[in-house]
């Protein structure tokens, strides 16, 4: 898209082209004397930044609003941000799904998709997957590929900050992959990788229960759970990308995994069977005792893990997302333990998002990245450092 006004504007004429361009995409379709009203900026100072937009082609001029024409006189010219000038694009790599979701710059979807994909695919058939879907999603939209200005990605597994996954153990041949570069050799755009709970995070943040929480963790709840959290409303990685992997706490005296909890027969249950876990869950609301054993076991450790980053981190919000059944059983409990634990319990919360989550702040993350080129700001809830 280039700068806001073209050349090397100075940093006033940046400043004051964020500012109107804010204000623009805000406000519907204001007129001059309404961006000057709301910017606080001069009337020359926003006519020439208008004009400027409009040459980029990121601010167009707006039809008079009803009524205005037929009064006496020619009508206040009117603006509006176009959102259509670029798009979007988040996507979900998960274990038995690949989804996505399509934008305007406003981060208004205006299409999305979905295709199953086998819990045992190669990284090469995962990978073929997710083009697959966004090639179909872009197309049922009628926007271009070289329309897209950003993608973000949410991926289970350690992410360093140029989108290699560092470890990843829910995927075949996920662990070492060069998950950003192999994926921008199909977008001429950037592409943005991130762990798939912190993406979740941001999306609770974004759009869901947590929007107006600044200090919240994510809980990805499964067999192997894992954990985002925003701190100050900016997102929490740690050094090297593995803040809030809980899923190997049980490494540290608990022998027993996840997977054996759960458990009704004595054989572990495989970490990605979503099905062996909901039916887990539903004989346990059923009555079954040795469900009902399992499931508290469960909880039990959930508890201990949540429990163990409330305590570090302090947050005012815990949102539980992750299996679509049975996952609500889990609150009542771990409201009740977090309580005995912790110095200040925090609320806790199902997620809102259920599983557009992860998608939902991949798109969050690409909106992020396109805003710190439009808006010239030092950084998002995204920005990685």
């Amino acid at each position: 898209m280039g700068r806001l006004t073209g050349g090397d504007p100075s940093l006033l004429r940046r400043i004051n082209s964020a500012v109107v361009l804010h204000a623009l995409r805000g406000a519907g379709s204001p007129t001059l004397t309404d961006l000057t009203r709301i910017t606080g900026l001069s009337r020359p100072t926003v006519e020439g930044v208008v004009e400027g937009l409009m040459e980029t082609g990121l601010v167009v001029e707006a039809p008079a609003e009803d009524g205005e024409a037929r009064r006496q006189g020619r009508p206040a010219r009117r603006f509006r941000f176009r959102a259509e000038a670029g798009h979007l694009l988040g996507v979900e790599i998960g274990p038995h799904r690949i989804a996505a979701l399509l934008s305007g710059l406003d981060g208004r979807v205006i299409g999305a998709g979905s295709r199953e994909v086998s819990v045992t695919a190669s990284a090469d058939e995962r990978l073929d997957r997710v083009r697959a879907t966004v090639a179909d999603v872009l197309r049922r939209a009628g926007v271009a590929r070289s329309s897209l200005r950003a993608v973000g990605v949410g991926s289970p597994g350690i992410v360093e900050a140029d989108g290699t996954v560092r470890l990843g153990t829910a995927l075949p041949e996920w662990t070492g992959l060069p998950l950003g570069e192999r994926l921008r050799r199909s977008f001429r755009c950037p592409v943005l990788v991130e762990n798939d709970a912190n993406a979740a995070a941001v999306a609770e943040h974004w759009k869901g229960v947590a929007v107006d929480s600044d200090d919240i963790v994510f809980v990805l709840a499964g067999l192997s759970p894992g954990a985002g959290s925003l701190i100050g409303g900016r997102l929490h990685r740690g050094y090297g990308g593995a803040a809030g992997e809980i899923g190997a706490l049980h490494l540290l005296g608990r022998e027993v995994t996840p997977e054996t909890l759960l458990s009704t027969t004595g054989e572990p249950l495989l970490p990605l069977d979503e099905q062996a876990v909901a039916t887990v869950f539903r004989r346990a609301r059923q009555g079954d005792p040795g469900a009902r054993e399992a499931v508290e076991r469960f909880i039990q450790r959930l508890v201990h893990d949540v429990a163990a980053l409330v305590l570090a981190l302090d947050p005012e919000l815990v949102v539980i997302g992750g299996w679509a059944a049975g996952i609500d059983g889990v609150l009542e409990p771990l409201r009740g333990e977090l309580a005995r634990y912790c110095l200040r319990p925090p609320r806790v919360a199902l997620s809102l998002l259920g599983e557009a989550a992860v998608a939902t702040g991949a798109l969050r993350l690409a909106l992020g990245h396109v805003e710190e080129q439009l808006f010239a700001v030092e950084g998002t809830v995204t920005a990685r450092r």
